[in-house]
């Protein structure tokens, strides 16, 4: 299969573009810095030019695949969220997948006359916080900042259908990898003992081990029964309590000192409304397609990542 792939230098895409070319397909990453990524990912990979928030000729090669993976956008964590940030965030998300539905569009079957297919990310902040609600895709939306911009991911996504695209959107949960995301981040202040709770820690945590968070998007790729939306979260969420102790104990460290919830705020802004409230997602979709977790449970992932 010939796959077209944006965000392929991030986190979660490099994971994915070597999961794909392992397996034989033939992948295309567009990036807006080529050299950088030729040295990652060597000759078995085409290196597309171009910028997802503008039309280009990048275009005409996601054309010419038979599939897309979308996974582009700032990161969230980038700065403290202001206006212009803000609508960053929305441009980089909405525009982009925008460019993506226009590229499919233009040739929406493959060479043999199947549905072409577009994976497009989306995140669990779909959801907006909800307490201790059990959350699945069949579950409303939220309507603070994330869940708003959320649905308007989801929708410019739902343009390819027209045309016949298959879709499947995936939302992503908190994806667990000690190369980078939270928890590298976290890996320091654990190591020294200074790790724990944030705040009350009742909050809930929708974890994700990398490997299957590659899994999921594979899966969606790969099984023409994956449409609509799909969360990525492993079946047993955790609070932030539990997640704390699991890091404790992965790492042989205590993890009792928590980070009081008005200190996040103070050095993240808004942002740091992602760690002080949360979802409990589970992955229904997933399961239900056939999908089989590697590590269901976050002592299982976390002895993985952190031997």
């Amino acid at each position: 299969m010939r796959v077209f792939v944006t965000g392929g230098t991030g986190l979660v895409g490099s994971r994915l573009v070597r999961r794909l070319t392992q397996r034989g397909d033939a992948v295309a990453v567009l990036t807006r810095r080529p050299d950088p990524a030729r040295q990652k990912f060597g000759d078995g990979v085409t290196i597309v030019t171009g910028d997802p928030m503008q039309a280009g000729a990048w275009q005409d090669v996601l054309s010419d695949c038979d599939a897309a993976i979308h996974l582009a956008g700032e990161n969230v964590f980038g700065k403290r969220w202001n206006a212009a940030f803000k609508e960053l965030l929305h441009g980089s998300r909405v525009k982009s997948t925008e460019n993506v539905v226009g590229g499919l569009a233009r040739q929406p079957h493959a060479q043999t006359g199947a549905p072409k297919v577009l994976v497009n990310a989306s995140a669990i902040g779909f959801y907006g916080p909800r307490g201790d609600e059990e959350l699945d895709e069949s579950s409303s939306p939220g309507d603070d900042f994330l869940a708003r911009l959320c649905i308007d991911w989801e929708k410019a996504a739902r343009g390819v259908e027209s045309s016949g695209v298959r879709l499947a959107s995936v939302r992503v949960g908190l994806v667990l990898d000690k190369e980078g995301g939270a928890l590298k981040q976290m890996l320091t202040p654990f190591k020294l003992g200074f790790g724990g709770p944030i705040g009350a820690g009742r909050q809930w945590v929708s974890w994700i081990h990398h490997a299957d968070m590659t899994g999921i998007l594979l899966h969606a790729l790969d099984n023409v029964a994956a449409r609509g939306p799909i969360n990525a979260t492993a079946p047993n969420p955790v609070t932030n309590r539990e997640y704390s102790k699991a890091l404790g104990r992965a790492l042989h460290r205590p993890a009792f000192l928590p980070t009081p919830a008005f200190a996040l705020w103070l050095v993240l802004g808004q942002v740091a409304q992602l760690a002080t409230t949360g979802q409990r997602v589970l992955p229904r979709q997933a399961l239900a397609l056939g999908y089989s977790f590697r590590f269901p449970t976050i002592d299982a992932a976390l002895a993985d990542i952190l031997p």
